[in-house]
Protein backbone atom coordinates (compact mmCIF):
# COMPACT_ATOMS: atom_id res chain seq x y z
CA UNK A 1 0.00 0.00 0.00
CA UNK A 2 1.33 3.44 -0.60
CA UNK A 3 0.43 5.78 2.05
CA UNK A 4 3.61 8.52 0.91
CA UNK A 5 4.49 9.35 -2.45
CA UNK A 6 7.44 11.19 -2.64
CA UNK A 7 7.95 13.54 -6.48
CA UNK A 8 9.23 16.49 -8.09
CA UNK A 9 10.43 17.95 -11.36
CA UNK A 10 13.58 17.30 -11.70
CA UNK A 11 15.69 20.09 -14.12
CA UNK A 12 16.15 17.70 -16.19
CA UNK A 13 15.94 13.64 -16.68
CA UNK A 14 19.61 12.93 -16.20
CA UNK A 15 19.75 14.70 -12.89
CA UNK A 16 17.63 12.54 -10.27
CA UNK A 17 16.73 13.84 -6.70
CA UNK A 18 19.09 12.96 -3.85
CA UNK A 19 16.93 15.15 -1.57
CA UNK A 20 13.79 12.80 -1.81
CA UNK A 21 16.19 9.55 -1.84
CA UNK A 22 17.55 11.10 1.63
CA UNK A 23 13.82 11.46 2.55
CA UNK A 24 12.79 7.84 1.74
CA UNK A 25 15.99 6.17 3.03
CA UNK A 26 15.37 7.82 6.26
CA UNK A 27 11.38 7.23 6.66
CA UNK A 28 12.17 3.87 8.89
CA UNK A 29 9.36 1.21 9.26
CA UNK A 30 7.08 4.07 7.11
CA UNK A 31 9.49 3.04 4.03
CA UNK A 32 7.43 0.14 3.11
CA UNK A 33 4.49 2.72 2.09
CA UNK A 34 6.25 5.01 0.33
CA UNK A 35 6.90 5.52 -3.33
CA UNK A 36 9.46 7.57 -5.42
CA UNK A 37 8.01 9.44 -8.37
CA UNK A 38 10.30 11.35 -10.69
CA UNK A 39 9.45 13.45 -13.32
CA UNK A 40 11.38 16.18 -15.48
CA UNK A 41 10.43 19.61 -15.87
CA UNK A 42 8.73 19.54 -19.37
CA UNK A 43 5.93 16.55 -17.99
CA UNK A 44 2.39 17.39 -18.40
CA UNK A 45 0.61 18.48 -15.47
CA UNK A 46 -2.29 16.74 -15.53
CA UNK A 47 0.03 13.58 -16.40
CA UNK A 48 2.09 14.23 -13.59
CA UNK A 49 -1.24 14.88 -11.24
CA UNK A 50 -2.72 11.51 -12.62
CA UNK A 51 0.26 9.44 -11.87
CA UNK A 52 0.19 10.44 -8.46
CA UNK A 53 -3.16 10.37 -7.75
CA UNK A 54 -3.12 6.52 -9.29
CA UNK A 55 -1.22 5.41 -6.22
CA UNK A 56 -4.21 6.39 -4.26
CA UNK A 57 -1.66 8.38 -1.38
CA UNK A 58 -2.69 9.98 1.95
CA UNK A 59 0.33 12.17 1.94
CA UNK A 60 1.93 13.72 -1.12
CA UNK A 61 5.69 15.32 -0.26
CA UNK A 62 6.39 17.76 -3.22
CA UNK A 63 10.35 19.28 -3.77
CA UNK A 64 9.99 22.82 -4.65
CA UNK A 65 13.39 23.90 -6.80
CA UNK A 66 13.52 27.67 -8.35
CA UNK A 67 13.19 26.31 -11.84
CA UNK A 68 9.88 23.96 -10.69
CA UNK A 69 7.74 25.88 -8.47
CA UNK A 70 5.49 27.42 -11.35
CA UNK A 71 4.53 24.07 -12.82
CA UNK A 72 4.07 22.48 -9.08
CA UNK A 73 1.81 25.45 -7.88
CA UNK A 74 -0.30 23.69 -10.79
CA UNK A 75 0.12 20.32 -9.78
CA UNK A 76 -0.26 21.26 -6.07
CA UNK A 77 -3.88 22.56 -7.02
CA UNK A 78 -4.62 19.66 -9.00
CA UNK A 79 -4.19 17.10 -6.66
CA UNK A 80 -6.29 19.27 -3.94
CA UNK A 81 -9.03 19.57 -6.73
CA UNK A 82 -9.26 15.96 -7.87
CA UNK A 83 -8.61 14.67 -3.90
CA UNK A 84 -9.31 17.28 -1.14
CA UNK A 85 -8.65 15.00 1.46
CA UNK A 86 -5.06 14.29 0.40
CA UNK A 87 -2.25 15.60 3.04
CA UNK A 88 0.21 18.13 0.91
CA UNK A 89 3.89 19.04 2.56
CA UNK A 90 6.47 20.92 0.57
CA UNK A 91 9.72 20.82 0.84
CA UNK A 92 12.89 21.77 -0.66
CA UNK A 93 14.75 25.25 -1.21
CA UNK A 94 12.13 27.50 -2.06
CA UNK A 95 10.61 26.50 1.09
CA UNK A 96 13.13 27.57 2.77
CA UNK A 97 12.81 30.74 4.25
CA UNK A 98 10.68 33.17 3.42
CA UNK A 99 7.08 33.61 2.76
CA UNK A 100 6.61 30.94 -0.30
CA UNK A 101 3.71 32.94 -1.58
CA UNK A 102 0.16 33.18 -1.64
CA UNK A 103 -0.32 30.86 -4.81
CA UNK A 104 2.08 27.63 -3.59
CA UNK A 105 1.21 28.59 -0.07
CA UNK A 106 -2.19 28.05 -0.02
CA UNK A 107 -2.30 24.44 -1.20
CA UNK A 108 0.05 22.89 1.07
CA UNK A 109 -1.18 21.69 4.43
CA UNK A 110 2.42 21.95 5.40
CA UNK A 111 5.84 22.94 4.84
CA UNK A 112 9.21 21.69 5.90
CA UNK A 113 11.49 24.75 5.52
CA UNK A 114 14.70 23.48 6.51
CA UNK A 115 16.36 20.16 6.19
CA UNK A 116 14.06 17.74 6.39
CA UNK A 117 15.69 14.34 6.00
CA UNK A 118 14.02 13.45 9.75
CA UNK A 119 11.60 15.75 10.22
CA UNK A 120 9.63 14.27 6.73
CA UNK A 121 9.61 11.10 8.63
CA UNK A 122 8.07 12.20 12.15
CA UNK A 123 5.69 14.26 10.40
CA UNK A 124 4.39 11.72 8.26
CA UNK A 125 4.09 9.20 11.30
CA UNK A 126 2.48 11.77 13.06
CA UNK A 127 -0.60 12.46 10.61
CA UNK A 128 -1.00 8.46 8.92
CA UNK A 129 -1.01 7.77 13.22
CA UNK A 130 -4.50 10.22 13.43
CA UNK A 131 -2.09 12.92 15.77
CA UNK A 132 -1.33 15.59 12.92
CA UNK A 133 0.39 18.45 14.50
CA UNK A 134 -0.94 22.13 15.25
CA UNK A 135 1.07 23.93 12.98
CA UNK A 136 1.74 24.24 9.35
CA UNK A 137 5.38 25.52 8.72
CA UNK A 138 8.49 23.54 10.37
CA UNK A 139 12.10 25.27 10.75
CA UNK A 140 14.05 21.83 11.52
CA UNK A 141 17.31 22.55 12.98
CA UNK A 142 20.51 21.20 10.91
CA UNK A 143 20.66 17.48 10.79
CA UNK A 144 23.68 15.48 12.35
CA UNK A 145 24.67 14.24 9.25
CA UNK A 146 26.01 10.78 11.00
CA UNK A 147 22.33 10.33 12.27
CA UNK A 148 21.17 9.52 8.30
CA UNK A 149 21.29 6.35 6.36
CA UNK A 150 22.88 7.33 3.17
CA UNK A 151 20.23 7.01 0.31
CA UNK A 152 22.83 5.86 -2.37
CA UNK A 153 21.32 2.32 -2.70
CA UNK A 154 18.10 3.43 -3.51
CA UNK A 155 19.61 4.55 -7.33
CA UNK A 156 18.10 2.11 -9.52
CA UNK A 157 20.47 -0.03 -12.39
CA UNK A 158 19.11 2.66 -14.90
CA UNK A 159 19.85 5.29 -12.81
CA UNK A 160 23.27 4.41 -12.75
CA UNK A 161 23.43 3.12 -16.25
CA UNK A 162 21.35 6.86 -17.64
CA UNK A 163 21.79 9.32 -15.22
CA UNK A 164 24.11 11.04 -12.84
CA UNK A 165 25.19 9.75 -10.03
CA UNK A 166 24.76 12.75 -6.93
CA UNK A 167 26.45 12.24 -4.09
CA UNK A 168 27.45 14.05 -1.18
CA UNK A 169 30.46 14.15 1.64
CA UNK A 170 29.45 17.69 3.50
CA UNK A 171 26.47 19.90 4.18
CA UNK A 172 27.12 23.56 4.70
CA UNK A 173 29.25 26.69 4.22
CA UNK A 174 31.51 28.44 6.39
CA UNK A 175 31.51 31.18 3.90
CA UNK A 176 28.86 34.00 3.50
CA UNK A 177 28.12 34.95 -0.31
CA UNK A 178 25.31 37.51 -0.56
CA UNK A 179 23.63 35.54 -3.18
CA UNK A 180 23.62 32.12 -1.72
CA UNK A 181 21.17 30.35 -0.13
CA UNK A 182 24.10 28.02 1.76
CA UNK A 183 25.92 31.51 3.12
CA UNK A 184 26.57 31.02 6.92
CA UNK A 185 24.82 27.61 6.50
CA UNK A 186 27.31 26.63 9.36
CA UNK A 187 29.04 24.78 10.68
CA UNK A 188 29.89 22.69 8.49
CA UNK A 189 28.72 18.53 8.84
CA UNK A 190 31.16 16.28 6.84
CA UNK A 191 29.21 12.29 6.50
CA UNK A 192 31.66 9.62 7.86
CA UNK A 193 33.98 9.34 5.75
CA UNK A 194 34.34 5.34 6.16
CA UNK A 195 30.42 4.53 5.22
CA UNK A 196 30.23 7.22 2.32
CA UNK A 197 33.66 4.77 0.90
CA UNK A 198 31.82 2.03 0.84
CA UNK A 199 28.83 3.33 -0.94
CA UNK A 200 30.60 4.79 -3.06
CA UNK A 201 32.06 1.24 -3.94
CA UNK A 202 29.17 -0.43 -3.69
CA UNK A 203 28.05 2.12 -6.81
CA UNK A 204 30.71 1.33 -8.56
CA UNK A 205 30.60 -1.98 -8.38
CA UNK A 206 27.23 -1.67 -10.08
CA UNK A 207 28.17 0.43 -12.98
CA UNK A 208 27.83 3.71 -11.68
CA UNK A 209 30.36 6.06 -13.89
CA UNK A 210 29.60 9.39 -13.38
CA UNK A 211 29.58 11.05 -10.03
CA UNK A 212 28.39 14.76 -9.02
CA UNK A 213 29.38 15.63 -5.76
CA UNK A 214 26.33 18.37 -4.42
CA UNK A 215 28.72 19.69 -1.75
CA UNK A 216 29.47 23.66 -1.99
CA UNK A 217 32.64 23.86 -1.33
CA UNK A 218 34.50 20.22 -1.88
CA UNK A 219 37.73 22.04 -0.96
CA UNK A 220 36.63 23.32 2.46
CA UNK A 221 38.90 20.49 4.29
CA UNK A 222 41.93 19.65 2.24
CA UNK A 223 42.74 16.42 3.70
CA UNK A 224 38.89 15.17 3.17
CA UNK A 225 39.43 16.39 0.10
CA UNK A 226 42.85 14.28 -0.52
CA UNK A 227 41.16 10.98 0.28
CA UNK A 228 38.23 10.97 -1.43
CA UNK A 229 40.47 12.36 -4.62
CA UNK A 230 42.52 9.49 -4.07
CA UNK A 231 39.83 7.27 -4.11
CA UNK A 232 38.42 7.73 -7.01
CA UNK A 233 42.17 7.78 -8.69
CA UNK A 234 42.85 4.70 -7.69
CA UNK A 235 39.36 2.96 -8.87
CA UNK A 236 40.24 4.96 -12.49
CA UNK A 237 38.50 3.08 -15.47
CA UNK A 238 37.33 3.84 -18.73
CA UNK A 239 34.17 5.76 -18.69
CA UNK A 240 34.73 7.49 -15.07
CA UNK A 241 33.84 10.91 -14.89
CA UNK A 242 33.76 13.05 -11.37
CA UNK A 243 32.42 16.71 -10.63
CA UNK A 244 33.49 18.41 -7.80
CA UNK A 245 32.14 22.39 -6.79
CA UNK A 246 35.75 24.03 -5.20
CA UNK A 247 36.29 27.73 -4.31
CA UNK A 248 39.13 29.48 -6.47
CA UNK A 249 41.52 30.21 -3.65
CA UNK A 250 41.86 26.67 -2.09
CA UNK A 251 44.91 25.08 -4.06
CA UNK A 252 47.50 24.18 -1.63
CA UNK A 253 50.68 21.96 -3.30
CA UNK A 254 49.34 18.50 -2.24
CA UNK A 255 46.06 19.13 -3.96
CA UNK A 256 47.81 20.48 -7.02
CA UNK A 257 49.67 17.05 -7.39
CA UNK A 258 46.96 14.82 -6.59
CA UNK A 259 45.13 16.73 -9.38
CA UNK A 260 47.76 16.48 -11.69
CA UNK A 261 47.72 12.80 -11.68
CA UNK A 262 44.08 11.99 -12.72
CA UNK A 263 43.82 11.26 -16.59
CA UNK A 264 41.83 13.17 -19.20
CA UNK A 265 38.00 13.05 -19.23
CA UNK A 266 38.26 11.49 -15.28
CA UNK A 267 37.74 14.90 -13.53
CA UNK A 268 35.85 18.30 -13.58
CA UNK A 269 35.55 20.90 -11.16
CA UNK A 270 33.69 23.89 -10.94
CA UNK A 271 34.94 26.77 -9.85
CA UNK A 272 32.77 29.99 -9.16
CA UNK A 273 34.19 33.22 -10.03
CA UNK A 274 31.67 35.27 -9.79
CA UNK A 275 33.25 38.68 -9.89
CA UNK A 276 36.66 39.72 -10.77
CA UNK A 277 36.05 43.12 -9.07
CA UNK A 278 37.11 43.63 -5.64
CA UNK A 279 35.18 46.07 -4.21
CA UNK A 280 32.18 44.23 -5.96
CA UNK A 281 33.09 40.92 -4.25
CA UNK A 282 33.55 42.77 -0.90
CA UNK A 283 30.60 44.29 -1.01
CA UNK A 284 28.72 40.70 -1.58
CA UNK A 285 30.81 38.83 1.18
CA UNK A 286 32.46 36.85 -1.82
CA UNK A 287 36.15 35.53 -0.67
CA UNK A 288 38.52 37.26 -3.58
CA UNK A 289 41.98 37.01 -4.13
CA UNK A 290 43.07 37.95 -7.44
CA UNK A 291 46.21 37.19 -7.51
CA UNK A 292 45.49 33.79 -6.35
CA UNK A 293 42.91 32.97 -8.15
CA UNK A 294 44.41 33.29 -11.39
CA UNK A 295 47.75 31.46 -10.49
CA UNK A 296 45.50 28.75 -9.44
CA UNK A 297 43.46 28.56 -13.04
CA UNK A 298 46.40 28.89 -14.66
CA UNK A 299 47.91 26.11 -12.77
CA UNK A 300 44.81 23.58 -13.53
CA UNK A 301 44.77 24.29 -17.25
CA UNK A 302 48.47 24.22 -17.68
CA UNK A 303 49.42 21.41 -15.63
CA UNK A 304 46.45 18.99 -15.29
CA UNK A 305 44.20 17.39 -17.19
CA UNK A 306 41.15 18.57 -15.25
CA UNK A 307 38.39 19.70 -17.11
CA UNK A 308 37.68 23.65 -15.93
CA UNK A 309 33.78 25.23 -15.75
CA UNK A 310 34.39 28.42 -14.65
CA UNK A 311 31.04 30.68 -12.92
CA UNK A 312 30.39 34.43 -13.50
CA UNK A 313 27.27 36.29 -12.69
CA UNK A 314 26.27 39.71 -14.20
CA UNK A 315 23.87 42.15 -11.87
CA UNK A 316 25.21 42.03 -8.93
CA UNK A 317 25.08 44.90 -7.12
CA UNK A 318 27.71 47.65 -8.36
CA UNK A 319 28.62 46.30 -11.48
CA UNK A 320 28.47 48.02 -14.27
CA UNK A 321 28.39 46.72 -17.60
CA UNK A 322 32.55 47.64 -17.99
CA UNK A 323 33.64 46.04 -15.04
CA UNK A 324 31.74 42.85 -15.69
CA UNK A 325 33.47 42.70 -19.21
CA UNK A 326 36.79 43.72 -17.71
CA UNK A 327 36.16 40.25 -15.53
CA UNK A 328 34.59 38.08 -18.61
CA UNK A 329 37.67 39.27 -20.66
CA UNK A 330 40.05 38.08 -17.94
CA UNK A 331 38.53 34.72 -17.29
CA UNK A 332 38.62 33.96 -21.12
CA UNK A 333 42.03 34.82 -21.59
CA UNK A 334 42.68 32.28 -18.39
CA UNK A 335 41.43 29.52 -21.04
CA UNK A 336 38.55 27.84 -19.07
CA UNK A 337 37.02 24.87 -20.89
CA UNK A 338 33.67 26.46 -19.83
CA UNK A 339 32.61 30.09 -18.82
CA UNK A 340 29.17 29.54 -17.24
CA UNK A 341 27.34 33.43 -17.28
CA UNK A 342 24.23 33.65 -14.80
CA UNK A 343 22.38 36.38 -14.01
CA UNK A 344 21.85 36.89 -10.48
CA UNK A 345 18.78 35.83 -8.82
CA UNK A 346 17.40 36.82 -5.77
CA UNK A 347 17.12 33.28 -3.98
CA UNK A 348 13.96 32.86 -1.16
CA UNK A 349 15.79 33.69 2.24
CA UNK A 350 19.47 34.83 0.40
CA UNK A 351 21.20 38.10 2.08
CA UNK A 352 21.37 39.66 -1.33
CA UNK A 353 18.27 41.39 -1.07
CA UNK A 354 19.61 44.01 1.85
CA UNK A 355 21.20 45.52 -1.26
CA UNK A 356 17.79 46.24 -3.15
CA UNK A 357 17.43 50.04 -1.98
CA UNK A 358 21.25 51.13 -2.02
CA UNK A 359 21.15 49.68 -5.56
CA UNK A 360 18.02 50.26 -7.18
CA UNK A 361 17.73 45.99 -7.30
CA UNK A 362 14.65 44.89 -9.21
CA UNK A 363 14.06 41.53 -9.87
CA UNK A 364 11.48 39.28 -11.21
CA UNK A 365 8.56 38.50 -9.46
CA UNK A 366 8.05 35.01 -10.82
CA UNK A 367 10.41 32.31 -10.59
CA UNK A 368 14.00 31.88 -11.27
CA UNK A 369 13.66 35.57 -9.44
CA UNK A 370 16.25 37.05 -12.08
CA UNK A 371 17.32 40.58 -11.63
CA UNK A 372 15.62 43.18 -14.08
CA UNK A 373 17.89 46.26 -13.35
CA UNK A 374 19.89 48.19 -11.01
CA UNK A 375 21.09 51.72 -10.50
CA UNK A 376 24.32 50.85 -12.45
CA UNK A 377 22.58 48.42 -15.58
CA UNK A 378 19.29 49.41 -16.86
CA UNK A 379 16.65 46.65 -18.17
CA UNK A 380 17.92 46.72 -21.65
CA UNK A 381 21.15 46.12 -20.89
CA UNK A 382 20.19 43.05 -18.59
CA UNK A 383 18.57 41.51 -21.33
CA UNK A 384 21.21 41.88 -23.22
CA UNK A 385 23.41 40.61 -21.11
CA UNK A 386 20.42 37.03 -20.36
CA UNK A 387 21.23 37.12 -24.56
CA UNK A 388 25.13 37.05 -24.16
CA UNK A 389 24.61 34.22 -21.77
CA UNK A 390 22.37 32.24 -23.80
CA UNK A 391 24.05 32.64 -27.10
CA UNK A 392 27.45 32.29 -25.37
CA UNK A 393 26.17 28.94 -23.77
CA UNK A 394 24.87 27.71 -27.91
CA UNK A 395 27.90 28.79 -29.86
CA UNK A 396 30.93 28.15 -27.11
CA UNK A 397 30.08 26.29 -24.24
CA UNK A 398 28.54 23.59 -26.02
CA UNK A 399 32.14 22.64 -27.41
CA UNK A 400 30.13 22.83 -30.95
CA UNK A 401 32.51 25.39 -32.80
CA UNK A 402 35.80 24.55 -30.97
CA UNK A 403 37.76 26.21 -33.63
CA UNK A 404 35.38 28.46 -34.80
CA UNK A 405 34.27 30.23 -32.16
CA UNK A 406 37.11 32.00 -30.75
CA UNK A 407 37.78 33.41 -34.57
CA UNK A 408 35.01 35.80 -33.26
CA UNK A 409 37.49 37.51 -30.72
CA UNK A 410 40.93 36.44 -31.81
CA UNK A 411 43.22 39.62 -32.19
CA UNK A 412 40.22 42.17 -30.66
CA UNK A 413 41.46 43.94 -27.53
CA UNK A 414 37.93 42.75 -25.79
CA UNK A 415 36.52 39.22 -26.22
CA UNK A 416 33.11 40.18 -24.32
CA UNK A 417 32.69 43.02 -26.73
CA UNK A 418 33.39 41.06 -29.91
CA UNK A 419 30.91 38.60 -28.62
CA UNK A 420 28.60 40.88 -27.43
CA UNK A 421 28.47 42.22 -30.62
CA UNK A 422 28.02 38.71 -32.08
CA UNK A 423 24.84 37.80 -30.13
CA UNK A 424 23.03 41.27 -30.89
CA UNK A 425 23.55 40.55 -34.35
CA UNK A 426 22.16 36.80 -33.59
CA UNK A 427 19.27 38.22 -31.88
CA UNK A 428 18.36 40.47 -34.71
CA UNK A 429 18.95 37.34 -37.24
CA UNK A 430 16.88 35.12 -35.19
CA UNK A 431 14.84 37.06 -32.51
CA UNK A 432 14.85 34.18 -30.13
CA UNK A 433 18.06 31.91 -28.64
CA UNK A 434 16.37 28.40 -28.20
CA UNK A 435 15.60 26.04 -30.48
CA UNK A 436 18.27 26.67 -33.05
CA UNK A 437 19.71 24.24 -35.26
CA UNK A 438 23.20 23.35 -35.43
CA UNK A 439 23.27 24.22 -39.27
CA UNK A 440 21.55 27.73 -38.32
CA UNK A 441 24.12 28.67 -36.18
CA UNK A 442 27.05 27.45 -38.72
CA UNK A 443 25.37 29.34 -40.93
CA UNK A 444 25.01 32.49 -39.10
CA UNK A 445 28.85 32.22 -38.61
CA UNK A 446 29.39 31.98 -41.84
CA UNK A 447 27.47 35.45 -42.86
CA UNK A 448 28.37 37.44 -39.83
CA UNK A 449 30.20 40.27 -41.37
CA UNK A 450 32.53 40.97 -38.93
CA UNK A 451 34.16 37.59 -38.98
CA UNK A 452 34.13 37.66 -42.68
CA UNK A 453 36.20 41.03 -42.72
CA UNK A 454 38.64 39.63 -40.73
CA UNK A 455 39.28 35.77 -41.27
CA UNK A 456 39.79 34.77 -44.46
CA UNK A 457 37.32 32.65 -46.76
CA UNK A 458 38.90 30.12 -47.11
CA UNK A 459 40.21 29.37 -43.53
CA UNK A 460 36.60 30.17 -42.26
CA UNK A 461 35.50 27.94 -44.36
CA UNK A 462 37.78 25.26 -43.43
CA UNK A 463 37.30 25.73 -39.74
CA UNK A 464 33.35 25.28 -40.04
CA UNK A 465 33.93 22.32 -41.81
CA UNK A 466 36.07 20.68 -39.05
CA UNK A 467 33.83 21.63 -36.22
CA UNK A 468 30.67 21.11 -38.35
CA UNK A 469 31.31 17.38 -40.46
CA UNK A 470 30.54 14.53 -37.40
CA UNK A 471 28.24 11.63 -37.41
CA UNK A 472 25.56 11.98 -39.02
CA UNK A 473 26.98 14.94 -40.40
CA UNK A 474 29.23 13.86 -43.44
CA UNK A 475 29.11 17.42 -45.50
CA UNK A 476 28.07 20.90 -44.93
CA UNK A 477 24.87 22.15 -45.67
CA UNK A 478 24.61 23.45 -49.26
CA UNK A 479 23.94 27.15 -48.06
CA UNK A 480 27.16 26.96 -45.90
CA UNK A 481 29.11 25.89 -48.84
CA UNK A 482 27.87 28.59 -50.74
CA UNK A 483 28.36 31.33 -48.09
CA UNK A 484 31.62 30.28 -46.40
Amino acid sequence: MTDIVLSTLNAKYAHPALGLRYLLANLGPLQSRARLLEFDIKADPALVTDAILAEHPRLVGLGVHIWNAVPLIEIAAQLKRRQPDLVLILGGPEMMSESPGPEIDGRADYIIAGEADLAFRDLCGEILEGRPPAGRVFHPAPVDVERLILPYDLYSDEDLSHRITHVESSRGCPYHCDYCLSAGDAPVRFFPLSALQEALDRLLNRGARTFKFVDRTFNLDIGRCLILLTFFLERARPGLFVHFEMVPGRFPPKLREVLARFPAGALQLEIGIQTFNPEVAARIHRPLNLRTVEDNLTFLRQRTAVRLHTDLIAGLPGETLESFAAGFDRLVRLDPHKIQVGILKRLRGSAIARHDGAWKMRYSARPPYEVLSTSVLDEDTLQGLQRFARYWELVVNRGRFPETAPLLWRGRASPFAAFHAFSEWLHLRFGRAHALPLSDLALALAEYPALRASVPAAVLRESLRRDYIGPGRPNLPGALNEQA
